[in-house]
C-alpha cells in the first residue's frame, strides 16, 4: 500500500506539472524532479521488501546487494541537495521576489538538479567501491530490511575504518551542510512572513512553510542518524526505525505537503481531471454513433 501511494502520488504530480503550461516555473520543476526522484528512491527498496514478505525468501545475490546499495545511496544523496535547492529556491521567491527571475533562471535550474543527481552519482560510487573492497564473513547476515551502508560494515568482519571516516565526511557535505542550508534559509522565510502585514496570507505562508520545514528535518535528522548511529547491539533496531521514516514516510509525504496541498496544482489537477472526462465522454459518443451507423448499414 505505500509503495502503490507513492507511485499514485509522485507520477500524479510529475505528470500535473508536465501537462499544465502555468506550472512551468523553477519552484514546480524542483518539485517534479524531487517526484521522479522519490518514485526511483522507493523502487528501489519497497518492490524487494513485497517480494521477501510474500515469499518469505529474505536471500539476495552478492550483485543484487551492491546493485541495491550503489542505487539507494545514489538517490537518497541526490534528494539530500534537492531539497536544499528547493528551500533556496522558496528564499529567494519570499525574500528577494524582485531578482527572482533573474536568479532562478532555467539554465540556473538545470545545473542546480543536475549538479544535485552527479553528487549522487559519486557518492553512489566511492561508498560502493569502499564496500566492494570489505571482507565478508560468517553467514553473512545482513540486520536490515535491504542492502544499506551501516548494515553492511556491520556485518564485514575486516577493517572498515576508513569506510567509517568517508560515512562522517559524506554526512557532513550531503547531509550537515544542506540541513543548515536549509534552517538558513527558512529563517530568513520566516522572519519575512512576519513583516506581511496582511494576518489570513502570513497564517496561510507560515502554514505551508512549517509544513515543509517538518518533513524536510525528519529526512535529514532520520537520514544522518542513520548513517552515524549505533552500528552493533540491540539499538542498531534505531537504525532499522529511521530508515523506516527517511526512506518510506518522506517520498509519501513529498507529494501531500510540497504539492497535493498546493491551490495552483489541486487547479491544475481539476483542469487534468475536466479533460479527461471529456475525452472519455467524446470517445463514448463516437464509438455510439459507429454503432448506429453499423446498425442503419445493417437494416439499408
Amino acid at each position: 500500500m505505500a509503495y502503490i501511494m507513492v507511485l499514485i502520488a509522485n507520477l500524479s504530480v510529475f505528470s500535473i506539472i508536465q501537462v499544465d503550461r502555468q506550472l512551468h516555473t523553477p519552484m514546480y520543476f524542483f518539485l517534479s524532479s524531487l517526484s521522479i526522484l522519490d518514485v526511483c528512491y522507493s523502487t528501489i527498496i519497497l518492490p524487494a521488501m513485497v517480494v521477501n514478505a510474500i515469499t518469505g525468501n529474505r536471500r539476495i545475490s552478492y550483485s543484487g546487494c551492491f546493485t541495491q546499495l550503489f542505487f539507494f545511496v545514489c538517490f537518497g544523496g541526490s534528494e539530500c541537495l534537492l531539497l536544499a535547492a528547493m528551500a533556496y529556491d522558496r528564499y529567494v521567491a519570499i525574500c528577494n521576489p524582485l531578482n527572482y527571475p533573474v536568479i532562478m533562471n532555467r539554465r540556473f535550474c538545470l545545473g542546480f538538479v543536475a549538479g544535485c543527481w552527479i553528487a549522487g552519482l559519486l557518492n553512489a560510487i566511492f561508498h560502493t567501491l569502499m564496500t566492494l573492497n570489505l571482507t565478508f564473513c560468517g553467514d553473512h547476515h545482513i540486520r536490515h530490511f535491504f542492502c544499506d551502508v551501516l548494515p553492511m560494515l556491520e556485518a564485514a568482519c575486516s577493517n572498515i575504518q576508513s569506510s567509517q571516516v568517508l560515512l562522517h565526511v559524506v554526512t557532513i557535505f550531503l547531509g550537515m551542510s544542506p540541513f543548515l542550508l536549509v534552517m538558513n534559509s527558512y529563517i530568513h522565510i520566516i522572519s519575512t512572513i512576519l513583516k506581511i502585514r496582511s494576518l489570513e496570507r502570513r497564517q496561510k505562508v507560515f502554514s505551508t512553510c512549517s509544513s515543509h520545514l517538518i518533513v524536510v528535518t525528519i529526512f535529514y535528522i532520520t537520514a544522518m542518524f542513520n548513517y552515524n548511529g549505533p552500528s552493533s547491539g540491540d539499538s542498531f533496531i534505531i537504525v532499522q526505525v529511521s530508515s523506516v521514516l527517511y526512506g518510506i514516510l518522506s517520498p509519501m509525504l513529498n507529494p501531500m505537503i510540497y504539492s497535493l496541498r498546493n491551490q495552483e496544482v489541486r487547479k491544475a489537477f481539476k483542469k487534468a481531471m475536466t479533460r479527461t472526462q471529456i475525452v472519455i465522454r467524446t470517445i463514448r459518443l463516437y464509438n455510439l454513433n459507429l454503432k448506429n451507423v453499423k446498425l442503419h448499414a445493417l437494416i439499408s
